[in-house]
């Protein structure tokens, strides 16, 4: 089974970027994540859709 939901680790991994980086964007909103009981995740679309917002901006300039 393919994985819904990525840690602030893995998900910082995923995208090449440091954890305090990623928490900067979480913050900033343009990363959604939500809390499970005390854990922090993130959705796997939540990072296709953030690469997707980026590369539109890339492309529009």
């Amino acid at each position: 089974m393919t994985r819904l939901l990525l840690t602030v680790p893995e998900a910082a991994e995923a995208l090449a970027i440091s954890r305090s980086k990623l928490y900067q964007l979480m913050a900033s909103g343009a990363v959604a994540s939500l809390r499970i009981d005390g854990s922090r995740r993130i959705p796997v679309s939540s990072l296709s859709d953030y690469i997707a917002r980026l590369t539109r901006k890339e492309t529009a300039a």
